[in-house]
C-alpha cells in the first residue's frame, strides 16, 4: 500500500513540475517574439502580425535560435530548354544566389490550428539573383553556345505557402512542431535578366541574347519555375522545421 501511494505522489509531483515549467516557460516571451489568443476571433490577423515581427528580427539574424545569416538564399542547379533536336538551346544556372528575399512581408494568414495547418501570402519587392551561365544550342539562329555570369532582379514578388505540422512535447516539457507538408507556388510582376562575360562572344550576339532574354523574360521564368519552386519549396520546409525545432508553440499561441 505504501508503494502505491508513493508512486501516485511521484507521479502527481511529476505532473505537477511539467506543468509548472510549461506554464513558467510560456510567460517568458522572447523579444522577436508575439503570442496570439488561439480562439480569438482575429487569430488569423494576430498571427500575420506575428509572423512579420518574426520575419524583421529574422533579417537582422537571431543568435539565441542559430539564425545568423539568411541570405544570399542559394540554389545549386535549375536548367531549361527551348526546342528540342539537337540545335535545341540548353541552359543551365549554377551556384543561384538570391539577395532580398528577407524583406519579405506577410500579407495575409489563414490557418486551422487544431490541425495544425496554415497558408500565408508573402510579397516581397524586389529580389535580386546571380548564378553561373552555360548554354549550348541555337538562338535566334545563332549559335549561343558559352559560359558566363547570370544576373537577375525581380519585382513584384508574390507567394502563396502552406504548410501542415504535427506537435510533440520536448524534453522540456514544450510543444514543438514538425513540418509534415509544404507547398509553394510565386509570381512575378516584372523581369530584368542577362548574361555577362561570355567568352569567346562577339558583341553583337550578346546584345541579340540579351534583348531576347529580357523580351520573353516571363516565358524563360516558366521553364524554370517547376524547378525552382521544387528547390524554394525544400528550403521553405527546411527553414520552418529550423524555426519550429528552436520555437516552441507555447511562445506563439496561448
Amino acid at each position: 500500500m505504501a508503494t502505491i501511494v508513493t508512486t501516485a505522489r511521484s507521479l502527481t509531483l511529476t505532473l505537477m513540475l511539467t506543468v509548472f515549467l510549461r506554464v513558467v516557460l510560456s510567460q517568458d516571451i522572447p523579444y522577436y517574439m508575439h503570442r496570439c489568443e488561439r480562439d480569438a476571433a482575429d487569430v488569423n490577423d494576430c498571427l500575420r502580425y506575428a509572423a512579420n515581427k518574426l520575419a524583421s528580427f529574422i533579417r537582422r539574424g537571431i543568435p539565441e535560435i542559430g539564425i545568423v545569416d539568411v541570405e544570399p538564399v542559394v540554389v545549386d542547379e535549375i536548367s531549361i530548354a527551348l526546342g528540342s533536336g539537337p540545335d535545341g538551346y540548353r541552359a543551365s544556372f549554377r551556384n543561384i544566389e538570391a539577395y532580398g528575399v528577407s524583406n519579405l512581408s506577410i500579407v495575409n494568414v489563414r490557418s486551422d490550428i487544431d490541425s495544425m495547418q496554415f497558408q500565408m501570402t508573402i510579397e516581397i519587392p524586389k529580389i535580386k539573383a546571380t548564378a553561373q551561365y552555360q548554354s549550348s544550342g541555337v538562338l535566334l539562329l545563332i549559335q549561343a553556345s558559352g559560359a558566363g555570369e547570370y544576373w537577375g532582379e525581380y519585382e513584384g514578388v508574390k507567394a502563396k505557402t502552406y504548410f501542415k505540422a504535427t506537435p510533440y512535447q520536448g524534453d522540456d516539457g514544450m510543444t514543438y512542431l514538425t513540418v509534415d507538408q509544404t507547398k509553394m507556388d510565386f509570381s512575378v510582376k516584372e523581369i530584368k535578366m542577362g548574361v555577362e562575360n561570355i567568352a569567346n562572344q562577339n558583341a553583337i550576339i550578346h546584345a541579340a541574347m540579351n534583348l531576347f532574354i529580357n523580351t520573353n523574360a516571363q516565358e524563360l521564368l516558366k521553364e524554370m519555375k517547376p524547378q525552382l519552386r521544387t528547390k524554394l519549396t525544400e528550403h521553405l520546409h527546411s527553414f520552418l522545421q529550423q524555426l519550429f525545432d528552436r520555437i516552441p508553440v507555447e511562445q506563439w499561441l496561448e
